[in-house]
């Protein structure tokens, strides 16, 4: 089990219709490593993220974490769609924070990183509490937690949804262009924290990113995406030095040209 890797994506194909937006994609990402997602609009990018959050059903394939299948369960001894349950369960171990915070406008920063835990781990009141105020500090915001989000800038809206986030305690981080709605003075407080995780925390982490010097700097690995498909993965300096594909070079030309 230990050798399984933590989030496995088995000839999984997504449809909207007859637009294939991910063509029988593998892929593989290891305990505790950090890959980026790159690439143009309408790539796929996202959609990977948000079927691990089974935001979406998939088509075709299998999408294992942890080893286990997230999609499907054995019922009858043989792998069937998941139900609501397995899903939910199995869904537990990945945390997602998304582009537009999300964070609900009724509810302090405490109260926000105290929601999930009370009611989907069943934890009491007062340890949600101690958790979610150590998140907050953890993240830099001590002070804000009676704080409504009104009354946050963006970056620190977006930090509360990371601390929101790693509340449920997952093994699986997902980051989707969290720093794009942002002004770019507030971008730096973001990207700071997600490097803190990624140094001190044993964390599978997995981002779509727009903020290649930050994908470079972070990851262990960079993917690539065109037309529903892995163009091209590798380390970040191979990849951004010495890309093999086209489609690649001419992608990260543009980006970084326009950067």
């Amino acid at each position: 089990m230990s050798d399984a890797p933590m989030v496995r994506f088995e000839n999984v194909t997504k449809r909207y219709g007859s637009l294939t937006v991910l063509d029988e994609l593998n892929l593989d990402i290891a305990a505790n490593e950090k890959v980026s997602i790159i690439g143009p609009s309408g790539s796929g990018k996202t959609t990977v993220l948000r079927m691990l959050m089974t935001l979406e059903r998939i088509n075709e394939g299998v999408i294992w974490v942890d080893g286990e299948p997230l999609t499907h369960e054995q019922r009858n001894g043989r792998m069937a769609p998941a139900g609501d349950r397995h899903l939910r369960r199995v869904r537990g171990k990945i945390g997602m924070v998304f582009q537009h915070f999300n964070l609900f406008p009724h509810m302090t920063a405490l109260a926000n990183c105290m929601e999930a835990p009370v009611s989907v781990l069943g934890l009491s009141k007062q340890e949600a509490e101690a958790r979610a105020a150590e998140l907050l500090d953890m993240v830099g915001l001590a002070d804000k937690k009676g704080h409504y989000p009104i009354q946050l800038s963006g970056g620190q809206k977006q930090r509360v949804a990371i601390a929101r986030a790693l509340a449920m305690r997952p093994k699986v981080m997902l980051f989707d262009e969290v720093t794009s709605a942002l002004d770019p003075e507030l971008v730096g407080e973001v990207l700071n924290v997600i490097r803190k995780l990624g140094a001190e925390h044993n964390l599978t982490m997995l981002m779509v990113t727009h903020q290649m010097g930050f994908a470079r700097e972070f990851s262990d690995r960079v993917c690539f995406f065109y037309g529903g498909r892995i163009a091209e993965q590798g380390p970040p300096d191979k990849l951004f030095n010495d890309p093999e594909n086209e489609r690649t070079r001419q992608f990260l030309s543009a980006v970084l040209e326009a950067g």
